[in-house]
């Protein structure tokens, strides 16, 4: 059965549970997830999991994510980017280095509403079947962290480009609407395109070809297992420990197995950190350090 990480490169109009959907079909698998939904106008990094895989995405979804997007000014909308109805337009009289001090205000831990048009659900509804009945209802501020901002370029009097890396849950729509508000010109998001998901990017070079697949190329494919990923690229930054024997036995139980600390990592042990748990060459798990024994946190090997 096929099992791994497909990290593609989502094409336009497709929603993350699109891409889930067809590869289902592809590699005749019902355990289909991904790590980081994207809007279907966005493109870039999409990591899917395939099979027993699917086991690891809630590590994915926590991870930070970073994004390419564009900021269209003097525009709101009721989706707070330019596939929605426009609400209000306005005149812009923004200097970049006024848009650079803006920015400012939303780097750090900062507060967001979740836009009506999302997944979010209210007292058991979707906000966005709400919205698409025209209804608006109140939504708490999450708090969200902007771990980088960086304007990149003015492509017109009204629309530059910014880079964007921030936790799990921020609305890169939202961002955009609410520096906008913050100039006081109102602004939506013009284009996403997303560089990092789960440690992906497109830079990556896991592959013989030098870019990410894309649904094409998979759709096309005689053996699409050949864009397959094995689970543990997800956690190659985790120190790695090797057990056999009883360990082994007791590691495939899911019971705890008493270890060493892996040479330059006795902090992480101290700190309750994770590792990579394998038999042999085998993956198998991945563990957490409590005292002089490793707990598994979630098996990865196929039972």
């Amino acid at each position: 059965m096929a099992s791994g990480i497909l990290v593609l490169e989502k094409p336009a109009g497709w929603t993350s549970m699109d891409v889930c959907a067809k590869l289902r079909g592809i590699f005749h698998e019902k355990r289909v997830g991904h790590g980081g939904t994207l809007d279907p106008m966005a493109t870039g990094v999409l990591p899917v999991f395939v099979g027993r895989a699917t086991r690891a995405v809630e590590f994915a979804e926590k991870s930070d994510k970073e994004y390419i997007a564009g900021l269209k000014l003097g525009v709101i909308t009721n989706t707070q980017d330019t596939t929605g109805e426009v609400l209000e337009t306005r005149p812009v009289q923004v200097s970049r280095e006024q848009l650079e001090a803006v920015l400012e205000q939303f780097r750090g831990d900062i507060m967001q509403i979740p836009p009506m048009f999302s997944a979010i659900k209210i007292n058991g509804k979707r906000l966005y079947e709400l919205a698409r009945k025209g209804r608006e209802v109140e939504r708490p501020a999450r708090p969200v962290t902007i771990k980088a901002l960086e304007l990149l370029e003015q492509q017109g009097e009204d629309l530059y480009t910014i880079k964007v890396r921030c936790t799990k849950g921020t609305y890169i729509r939202t961002l955009c609407h609410d520096i906008g508000q913050a100039l006081g010109c109102g602004g939506c998001m013009a284009s996403l395109r997303r560089t990092m998901a789960a440690g992906f990017t497109p830079e990556d070079t896991y592959w013989e070809w030098n870019e990410l697949p894309t649904m094409d190329w998979i759709l096309q494919s005689k053996c699409p297992e050949e864009f397959l990923l094995p689970v543990d690229h997800l956690f190659k930054d985790l120190p790695s420990v090797v057990i056999t024997g009883r360990s082994a036995v007791l590691a495939r139980n899911g019971a705890p197995f008493p270890a060493k600390a892996p040479q330059g990592c006795m902090s992480t042990w101290r700190d309750g950190g994770l590792c990579r748990v394998y038999d042999g060459y085998e993956f198998l798990a991945v563990g957490q350090y409590a005292g002089k024994e490793i707990k598994i946190v979630k098996s990865f090997f196929e039972v």
